[in-house]
């Protein structure tokens, strides 16, 4: 695996993962997303209609305590936890971590962490961490015990990892620590760093633990102590505008369970991330999303519709409003869903709950988010992120 920068702008870092994969055939466009899993599957999706989308990532993601089957000719990356669940704090000690499953807590020793990775086989995967300082008020002790633990998890994986014939051809991702307090952010980047791993995760900033301006300050000062040819990953972070700030603080990889939230909730991602074109290319060619969706509801009257996870980016087809919206679900979209259904119809499917309805969200609500990612890089390319950003934050104030 190797990370190749062809330029900074801003503190993005654009470039493409390569060598992945057991023949080191797959590579990854990066800023860019995982596809999200839960049972070695895109939620709501099979194979067959997975397939219908374009520009999928060659990563998937998996989470630990996840059987699987059937994913063919696909990179695997193995996290510790799925960051679309709340995770209960309390359980991690010196010498284990506990993940959930289907069948409750399990907890690991890095032994049986390892065993479990050896049967996987991963390409790359996540070590061991005590992630649960992202809590408000969490003491600074504490913060400093997790980063403590982390390393010496870290340490524990690596040994192992060295003597499992069946991780030869892994990388291992180490897991920086820190809370909110940059001491201790700065010594958990520093001393991973140190140690032989692929790539780094960064820990506990999930949307809902942590101010955004906190983070990105947090980012740019971890990021500034990790080496420039190893790619970032970041846990927890979905939605567009953090995603744009992360990016900007120098992440290169996000999960993609953004999606799936959205399509839990009964919405539809109709945020607007199109650049404006050059005036002597105006009108020559056909948008690949909605310049505006008619409607970009702001996040009070979002919220009002019941669900106050809502985000300004979407829109709740669960609302009665849209029983006789005879649109597509954003006009000039592409995916299935819009070239084939109306508004109305997905509303039908979801007041009667029909599985459909999840089907036709899911492969909506994937196109949507990896045609952001794919438009954001284009935005860097062409030196037009700022552009790109009001563009997409434009809908976050309810214009």
């Amino acid at each position: 695996m190797r990370l190749e920068l062809s330029r900074a702008v801003q503190g993005c870092r654009l470039g493409l993962l390569t060598g992945l994969g057991n023949t080191g055939q797959h590579s990854l466009e990066v800023p860019g997303c995982l596809l999200y899993t839960r049972c070695a599957t895109v939620p709501h999706l099979t194979q067959d209609t997975l397939h219908t989308l374009r520009d999928l990532p060659s990563v998937t993601q998996v989470s630990l305590m996840v059987s699987y089957a059937g994913l063919h000719d696909t990179v695997l990356f193995c996290s510790l936890h799925d960051s679309a669940n709340s995770i209960p704090a309390g359980h991690v000690t010196n010498k284990t971590v506990s993940v959930w499953g289907s069948g409750g807590r399990i907890e690991l020793t890095a032994a049986r962490f390892m065993a479990i990775q050896a049967a996987i086989q991963p390409d790359f995967y996540q070590s061991m961490a005590d992630g649960e300082t992202w809590q408000a008020g969490t003491s600074r002790k504490r913060v400093r015990k997790a980063v403590d633990r982390t390393l010496a998890h870290l340490d524990e994986c690596l040994v192992l990892h060295q003597k499992t014939q069946e991780l030869k051809q892994s990388e291992i991702f180490g897991v920086v620590e820190g809370g909110d307090i940059l001491e201790e952010r700065l010594r958990s980047a520093r001393e991973t760093a140190k140690r032989p791993v692929g790539g780094f995760v960064l820990d506990g900033f999930h949307s809902a633990a942590m101010d955004q301006d906190v983070r990105v300050q947090l980012i740019k000062a971890t990021s500034a102590e990790l080496p420039q040819e190893k790619p970032r990953l970041v846990l927890g972070v979905g939605r567009p505008d953090e995603v744009i700030s992360c990016v900007e603080a120098g992440v290169d990889l996000f999960e993609s369970f953004f999606p799936f939230q959205v399509t839990e909730r009964g919405c539809a991602l109709s945020f607007n991330y199109n650049i404006d074109p050059d005036p002597e290319t105006a009108g020559t060619s056909t948008p690949t999303v909605l310049e505006f969706n008619g409607e970009m509801p702001a996040v009070k009257k979002l919220n009002s519709n019941g669900d106050e996870n809502m985000t300004p980016y979407e829109m709740n087809l669960k609302d009665k409003r849209y029983h006789d919206d005879f649109r597509p679900l954003v006009e000039g979209c592409s995916c299935y869903c819009c070239e084939k259904h109306m508004r109305a119809y997905v509303h039908h499917l979801l007041v009667t709950n029909e599985l459909l309805g999840g089907v036709l969200l899911m492969l909506h609500n994937m196109a949507h988010y990896l045609g952001f990612f794919k438009a954001l890089r284009e935005a860097i390319t062409s030196d037009r992120l700022q552009d790109f950003k009001n563009r997409v934050l434009h809908c976050r104030e309810g214009d």
